[in-house]
């Protein structure tokens, strides 16, 4: 790699039509060259990006962002669109606390539309754009949309394209086919877009086309009107967009995306067609990085890269060695699919976040990956649970809320048996706020029948994995994206709403729901060693049921009780806890709730959040350090007073 030259000129994109062919073609180098020095900084999203640097480019040189209409969906692959909208300079900050973040975000650029993070719902924004452009007079921007393949399955983005189909809008949506999601693709559409990378007939092949219908008697006879009606229908046909056609959007392509040349040409008869349109272009994911091309999975978001060899642009991870728990959720995961032949397992395109793919490889009949489409993947499990299945349905605590309904009319209403594992609960770090799994303790906990739980520790997994089986009602249990903790202790067995007291004391107790039971327990050990303070510490397990007898023991008895949770705390765990003592009329004044305030949580990494919010166990001590004072003076005040 060498030091720029064109990039660091780039200060908008006005600034590429100043370029030849020749210095484009060196920018997109410069710019694929600028990721890898980012994955040798910190882990990053690294193959979407270099896979659509010519669309980027050849985007930004047909139309005018600063005021044309530009959504990236998803928006893990937009790291090429700021580096050329004025961001270079700040480039080295992404992903990191205060810097740039890895996804589309307003605040720090204009051409920027959504703050996004999740999959499918570019097609519904673009089409709101352009609807409201229309009504205001501003019919003379344009409105361009890029989804993957990977999110295409989505519901919503059909739901949009019917819609758009409808209203006939001027919208132009992009269709990336990389071949993949995070994971490689599935299901009925990924096959059919797999026959367009088959068929010989590309939208380059218009002589082709011609010289077949002219062969064709009846076709060829027709009048020279219906041509190129035939050609694009029959182009449709066979190249897959047949589909699209009939929603109501005009398909053209596939093209190669990685033709920067071809792309604009494209782009730019395009500009001027009317209605929806849809142009599919074929990418290669980690593109221009050999070790990417060949293995995108891993590179989709790789650790950090320790060296590169400048000659053969080889890369060397840093993987870590320690377990996280995820990597325990897994592997108890596959001793329950070997144990019980009724265990099956489902995932949204997450087998590798959720580290699944030893249950794929060797129950491959027992695991379903179901794209990005979470409330298919919910429903899909409760009619597997409703067959007599065990299903365990293993998302993200932030995709997860796509299927809120899901989970109240298919799940709970039922009160079918589904396990749900919810990764990336918490803090999420570098991915931010569209990531941080902060919400679910509240969007369970209100549901009939749901049970819901958290393990403290390593120690906890196993034994909650195995009891949440053993229910007749839906259960689920959040988990960080976190190396592992272990408390030592005799642990306690899991029993339905019981909390595990790993302490009992007389000055105060912590209350911890899922993994700050690490941070409390140190923090309660620190100032039992050094100031003397005797302090319970729970392990409350249990959001719904609620250990009452135990948690609102502590209320009733000591000065203070402080509850804990990696979680918002409107509606959370410790709002459970207040909604438990106030039915009993007692005194909750001596209650203090810690956790995720009401704001959303910028990028950084998870230990740094956690200092920020006082949850760590630095925060924890100076916390009930002005507890213990402020009960001591007020003790004092009762003394002199009596």
């Amino acid at each position: 790699m060498t030091t720029p030259k064109i990039l660091p000129q780039i200060r908008s994109p006005a600034d590429l039509h100043q370029l030849s062919d020749a210095e484009l073609e060196q920018l997109a180098q410069e710019i694929r060259d600028e990721l890898v020095r980012v994955v040798r900084l910190r882990s990053a999203h690294f193959a979407s990006n270099l896979g659509v640097v010519e669309l980027c480019l050849a985007l930004h040189l047909t139309f005018d962002f600063s005021r044309d209409r530009l959504i990236w969906d998803t928006g893990h692959q937009i790291y090429p669109h700021k580096l050329i909208t004025g961001r270079y300079p700040l480039f080295h900050t992404i992903r990191t606390k205060g810097g740039l973040m890895g996804y589309p975000n307003p605040a720090e650029s204009p051409y920027d539309l959504f703050l996004t993070g999740h999959a499918g719902c570019s097609i519904s924004c673009g089409l709101g754009l352009k609807v409201g452009d229309d009504l205001l007079g501003e019919t003379d921007r344009h409105t361009v949309v890029v989804i993957g393949d990977g999110a295409l399955p989505s519901g919503i983005a059909y739901e949009a394209m019917n819609n758009a189909g409808g209203l006939k809008k001027n919208l132009l949506i992009i269709l990336n086919d990389n071949k993949m999601s995070i994971c490689p693709r599935v299901g009925g559409l990924a096959q059919m877009l797999d026959r367009a990378r088959l068929t010989h007939l590309y939208q380059d092949s218009k002589a082709a086309l011609q010289n077949l219908l002219a062969r064709l008697p009846l076709i060829g006879s027709m009048a020279t009107q219906y041509f190129e009606h035939a050609r694009d229908a029959l182009k449709a046909f066979f190249t897959g967009g047949m589909l699209f056609e009939e929603l109501g959007l005009r398909y053209f392509g596939p093209v190669d995306g990685h033709d920067l040349p071809g792309l604009r040409r494209w782009l730019r008869d395009l500009k001027g067609q009317k209605g929806p349109i849809l142009l599919h272009v074929f990418t290669q994911k980690g593109r221009g990085v050999p070790q990417a091309e060949k293995d995108p999975v891993t590179f989709h978001a790789p650790p950090v890269v320790e060296e590169v060899d400048e000659q053969r642009n080889i890369l060397k991870l840093k993987r870590s060695s320690q377990l996280s728990y995820t990597d325990v959720v897994s592997r108890t995961i596959y001793q329950l699919m070997a144990e019980n032949p009724r265990v099956v397992t489902i995932t949204a395109a997450m087998c590798q976040g959720n580290k699944l793919e030893k249950v794929r490889s060797d129950f491959p009949e027992r695991f379903f990956d179901v794209g990005i489409c979470e409330a298919h993947a919910v429903a899909f499990s409760a009619g597997l649970a409703k067959a007599g299945m065990r299903p365990i349905a293993a998302i993200y605590s932030t995709f997860l809320q796509r299927a809120f309904d899901q989970l109240f009319q298919e799940v709970a209403l039922q009160d079918l048996p589904v396990v749900f594992c919810l990764d990336r609960a918490g803090l999420t770090g570098p991915d931010g706020p569209t990531h941080h799994g902060v919400f679910d303790i509240v969007y369970l906990r209100l549901f009939p029948n749901f049970i819901v739980m958290a393990p403290g520790d390593e120690l906890d997994i196993e034994p909650m994995l195995r009891f949440a089986l053993q229910q007749k009602h839906p259960t689920a249990l959040r988990y960080p994206k976190a190396n592992l903790d272990r408390i030592p202790r005799e642990v306690a067995p899991v029993q339905l709403g019981q909390a595990e007291v790993l302490r009992w004391g007389r000055d105060g107790a912590l209350v911890a729901y899922g993994t700050t039971l690490a941070s409390c327990w140190h923090a309660a050990e620190t100032l039992r060693s050094q100031e003397g303070l005797d302090l319970a510490v729970i392990n409350a397990r249990f959001a719904k049921p609620l250990d009452r007898a135990t948690i609102l023991r502590a209320v009733q008895e000591l000065p203070f009780v402080i509850t804990v949770e990696e979680g918002t705390l409107e509606g959370g765990f410790g709002s459970a806890v207040l909604e438990a003592a106030n039915a009993e009329g007692l005194d909750t004044r001596n209650i203090l709730r810690l956790g995720i305030p009401d704001r959303f949580i910028e990028p950084g990494e998870r230990g740094e959040l956690l200092a920020d919010l006082g949850l760590d166990t630095t925060g924890l001590i100076h916390t009930i350090r002005q507890l213990a004072r402020q009960n001591l003076r007020l003790s004092a005040t009762v003394s002199l007073g009596a």
